[in-house]
């Protein structure tokens, strides 16, 4: 019986990095960002609703969802952000458990959630929950280098996700990414002989 692992934090914790040693010890990984990234390119299942709701100014000439414009009206418009989020998540959710139910030859699978805790759609089907923790420090660095965004826009992300002291305690299994990418390693490592002898 395949086992289903969550795997969550705040932005620029360090989760795709987590994910992508998890696949190298024989994890298969459901990532939602890749899947809401299909659903919102061109030709995407999501992009008729999304126009039909926001209007063709949020569509590019190429038919994928315009992210910068969207960000912008979702961070300033909490009505605006739950309505793109009642299109887009019941979506991401079948989708996953598709994948989910596809035949697998991986000890487990683990379901990539940014928004795990906060989204409730997920908890009660997933075994575990792993956090994966950083100071805000680092988050904050690591979000500037990898999106270009300075540290007013970064912290403005963060305001709006979870507390990291929340996360840790509705967390099962911690995954602390505040060292070197051996260490991380290490504690990966550690926390895949966990989820195996689960």
């Amino acid at each position: 019986m395949m086992r289903y692992y969550g795997l969550t934090g705040g932005i620029g914790s360090g989760k795709s990095e987590v994910a992508r040693l998890l696949v190298e010890l024989g994890a298969r990984v459901i990532d939602t960002d890749e899947i809401s990234r299909q659903l919102t390119a061109r030709d995407g299942l999501a992009i008729p609703e999304i126009g039909e709701i926001f209007g063709a100014n949020y569509i590019t000439a190429e038919g994928a969802l315009d992210r910068a414009r969207m960000r912008q009206l979702v961070f300033s418009d909490p009505a605006s952000k739950m309505r793109l989020q009642n299109i887009l998540h019941p979506m991401i959710l079948a989708e996953t458990k598709t994948r989910a139910l596809m035949p697998s030859l991986a000890p487990y699978t683990l379901v990539v959630v940014p928004l795990l805790f906060e989204s409730m759609r997920y908890r009660n089907w997933l075994q575990r929950v792993i956090v994966v923790d950083c100071p805000e420090t680092g988050q904050i660095r690591r979000t500037m280098q990898r999106n270009g965004l300075d540290e007013t826009a970064v912290r403005a992300i963060m305001a709006q996700q979870m507390t990291r002291a929340m996360r840790l305690h509705l967390a099962d299994e911690i995954v602390h990414n505040d060292g070197d990418l051996d260490a991380l390693k290490i504690e990966v490592a550690q926390l895949h002989q966990r989820l195996l002898a689960a």
